[in-house]
């Protein structure tokens, strides 16, 4: 409870003092035993956190919010999921495949700690970006490859990278 991000079984292992196995069993037990609580303790982006419990968000949401809530712009959406699926990827790529300009909406995503720079491609020189672990834990997912499969709703993309590199350069 006063840690800022998930923290890895390893990480608890170590200050505990114990081994890692004893940790996953604890985990284990501890997951189960809050079943009925009004929090729930969760794996996610690598490690493990406390949640409230589902049943006892909206109560939760409102005090916190106190009715004021920041969502993201249909626009922010679009160009988080592009980069969540295509990652790393730099921003010329990511308005390619938009069809707009999308430098403002990268900072909005920057600033709100779900994007960050991941280096340079290394023919141009831009920065790449990439969707960061705290993306990862506000959706509640331990990896990329939990992300849901895309294929099935996107037509015949055989030749998407060979139309967007024409698009980009």
């Amino acid at each position: 409870m006063v840690v800022d991000e998930p923290v890895s079984e390893l990480t608890l292992a170590t200050v505990l003092e114990v081994t890692q196995d004893e940790i996953s069993q604890a985990l284990s037990e501890l997951t189960q035993s809050y079943g009925e609580r009004g929090f729930a303790l969760k794996s996610v982006a690598g490690g493990w956190r406390f949640y409230s419990h589902p049943d006892s968000a909206s109560v939760v949401e409102k005090f916190v919010l106190d009715g004021q809530q920041s969502r993201l712009t249909q626009a922010a959406l679009e160009t988080l999921a592009v980069i969540a699926y295509r990652q790393p990827v730099s921003r010329a790529r990511v308005s390619a495949i938009r069809g707009v300009n999308v430098e403002a909406v990268m900072k909005t995503l920057v600033t709100r700690g779900l994007v960050e720079e991941y280096g340079l491609e290394p023919e141009t020189g831009a920065i790449l970006y990439k969707t960061t672990n705290y993306f990862l834990e506000r959706l509640g997912l331990n990896s990329l490859e939990d992300l849901p499969a895309l294929a099935p709703y996107l037509p015949d993309l055989e030749h998407l990278d060979e139309i967007l590199d024409s698009l980009v350069d």
